[in-house]
């Protein structure tokens, strides 16, 4: 029988501390984004309504953040940011700071703990995300999507990666291919998503990599190669992101 139970942090606030317990699949670079560190914590004590987790018995066995924000705000105009990620978070926050109503939820994170990868909990989050939203009035659920095969192919263009797709016509990529047979469209692309920085001995230590040498450096789990900046002392990452749509039909 499946345990597996889906709740809002709102709902279960008890688990705020345990978001971080199971073990993922996100690189250890990826920890190191300046706009996660600040706004991670806001997201758990000012949004638990959007922030959802996975349970099967006493175990986290999966997380979902996601972002109420201003989409069509005067400026904004519907169109999703370049800036992905990172800009979405900092609309979510602004937004709030300033009063400004929310009209589009953007999921921000879906992770899986890594015994519990190939069960379909990536797709059950995703639904829990869509509903969630629904349940709160939204009628759409935008989506900066971290493309799980593009570290395989980090030199291939974003805008060739994004739009590719099998012989049945669905995306190449499987977790673009998750949102679109949950309902999504490709709207997108967000070439600068999220940018990492960090000193020479910071990337040394984060990826065990030399990073002596100005010029890419294909970094296991990057999407696309990082930049050293050899005599500059520090490197770059910029991570481009695909954009996704959902359309949500009809009342909760």
């Amino acid at each position: 029988m499946d345990g597996i139970k889906i709740t809002t942090l709102a709902q279960r606030p008890e688990l705020a501390g345990r978001l971080w317990d199971m073990k993922d699949t996100w690189p250890e670079f990826a920890q190191h984004d300046s706009i996660a560190w600040l706004l991670y914590p806001r997201m758990v004590k000012e949004l638990a309504d959007y922030v959802l987790v996975a349970t099967d018995g006493d175990a986290v066995v999966a997380r979902g953040f996601s972002v109420p924000f201003a989409q069509h705000a005067p400026g904004r105009d519907g169109v999703l940011p370049a800036r992905g990620w990172d800009q979405v978070l900092m609309w979510a926050f602004s937004d709030l700071r300033r009063g400004v109503a929310p009209d589009t939820v953007s999921a921000i994170e879906i992770t899986v703990a890594t015994d519990r990868l190939g069960e379909g909990l990536s797709g059950r989050m995703l639904a829990a995300m869509r509903d969630n939203a629904r349940a709160r009035g939204f009628a759409e659920v935008v989506a900066p999507v971290r493309p799980s095969g593009k570290p395989a192919e980090p030199d291939t263009l974003i805008e060739e990666y994004a739009y590719r797709t099998r012989e049945d016509g669905l995306p190449y990529d499987p977790w673009l291919r998750v949102h679109v047979r949950a309902g999504a469209v490709i709207d997108s692309v967000a070439p600068l998503s999220m940018t990492i920085t960090g000193s020479l001995a910071e990337w040394r230590e984060w990826t065990g990599l030399p990073f002596d040498t100005t010029g890419p450096v294909r970094v296991p789990g990057a999407l696309a190669p990082v930049r050293c900046e050899a005599e500059q002392g520090y490197a770059a990452y910029v991570e481009p992101n695909v954009w996704v749509r959902h359309v949500l039909a009809g009342p909760a």
